[in-house]
């Protein structure tokens, strides 16, 4: 993996990055390197930490796999029993399932938001109880972009005895027993010196990954009708404000470090014990989706998603079976556990990319990392690597 890791900066453009593994409970890979700042010198440090997008969508999701091994929220129970406020405009009927796997039609909002007002909770929970869904909830699949963490945020306060936000739930909960470096709602106490700043996303840059992109997703992206725009329901966000990371937005501003997300998933490939998590909760987590249609109805491209993950399919092949489940997230991040190869894995990084899944940069590591585990498998003694690395020149 190091080998690939240097070559991600030589030739595929890295500007600063961490990659790390857990594999059968072991930290066997933990490497880091170039600069922290885009614009800047400074470097990427053992301790630096990123927002990491839509990988958050996972560290929520398994967030609320620790809320129902404790019996406080059932996967197949209507969201209305825990949220009655919820059940209008026909959604007394969408089950926690139903929303978790993107089925429930709630990719957008009706009013106009901003990043702030997710500091007043209540008032968006009453926002999000009247939004009316965009198809009959259960028939279908689109992915929620932002929309996702919102109601997962709502719930976990409505089945938490003490009512906390999701992001405190797992804080608490999660985070700090494991002695994580992984936020959901990015603490003050955090120095600006950690953390990483992302690359802005350009005219220029996105032109030139025109090839890349596949022509339905293009065609939604390129329409400003299409529910893929209106599912981006926050219009000021910046992610190198920390102002906009230290609000909780579950499924899209998550702060931490690459081995904090492989630790947290390799928490979940030894099947969730070290968090009371049990075999029912991880066996609902492995289970075969069941999809009424392969085509997400946002991206216009085949996908697949169960309880919050997305799980292995045509169009995203990951893992060593389809019992694997994780979340990638926009510009090229993502974060798996693969149950069968008991291995968590985590790549994080600051130059944005335009792949939906599979950037080159990512998928070179993830690659090397099984030719490693093959290898150990067949009789190589030798431990994967784990190490600081600094590349020359950047």
């Amino acid at each position: 993996m190091r080998v690939e890791f240097e070559r991600n900066f030589a030739e595929r453009g890295e500007i600063g990055a961490a990659v790390s593994a857990y594999w059968r409970g072991k930290k066997v890979v933990d490497l880091w390197g170039g600069r922290r700042t885009w614009d800047g010198d400074a470097p990427w440090e053992e301790d630096t930490m990123v927002v990491v997008y839509s990988t958050t969508k996972g560290i929520s999701a398994m967030t609320l796999a620790v809320a129902n091994a404790r019996g406080l929220v059932d996967y197949d129970a209507p969201i209305a029993r825990y949220w009655p406020e919820f059940a209008q405009h026909g959604k007394e009927g969408i089950t926690v399932r139903q929303l978790l796997g993107h089925e429930a039609g709630l990719v957008r909002l009706d009013e106009e938001m901003s990043i702030h007002r997710l500091h007043d909770l209540d008032g968006m929970a009453r926002v999000l109880a009247r939004q009316k869904p965009a198809w009959a909830p259960g028939t279908r699949h689109g992915y929620h972009a932002m929309t996702l963490g919102l109601y997962m945020q709502e719930l976990i306060r409505r089945v938490d005895p003490a009512h906390r936000t999701l992001g405190r739930f797992f804080r608490e909960e999660v985070a700090a027993p494991l002695g994580l470096d992984l936020f959901i709602g990015l603490s003050p106490e955090i120095p600006t010196r950690r953390l990483a700043t992302t690359m802005p996303l350009s005219l220029g840059r996105a032109l030139r990954a025109l090839p890349t992109v596949p022509r339905p997703l293009l065609v939604r992206m390129l329409w400003p009708w299409s529910l893929m725009h209106k599912s981006m329901v926050f219009n000021d966000v910046d992610w190198n404000d920390r102002r906009c990371l230290e609000v909780e937005a579950p499924a899209g501003n998550g702060v931490g470090t690459a081995r904090a997300i492989a630790r947290l998933y390799s928490v979940f490939a030894e099947g969730g014990a070290e968090l009371g998590v049990g075999r029912e909760t991880m066996a609902n987590i492995t289970a075969e989706p069941t999809l009424h249609r392969a085509k997400d109805v946002v991206l216009g491209v085949p996908s697949s998603y169960s309880l919050g993950f997305l799980r292995p399919g045509p169009d995203a092949i990951f893992g060593s079976s389809p019992r694997a489940f994780g979340a990638p997230g926009a510009g090229g991040s993502f974060g798996f556990a693969d149950p069968d190869a008991r291995l968590g894995y985590a790549y994080v990084m600051n130059k944005t990319d335009f792949y939906l899944f599979d950037d080159p940069r990512e998928k070179a590591l993830r690659d090397a990392m099984y030719r490693a585990i093959a290898t150990l498998d067949g009789g190589n003694s030798r431990r994967a690597e784990y190490a600081p690395f600094s590349p020359s020149g950047t």
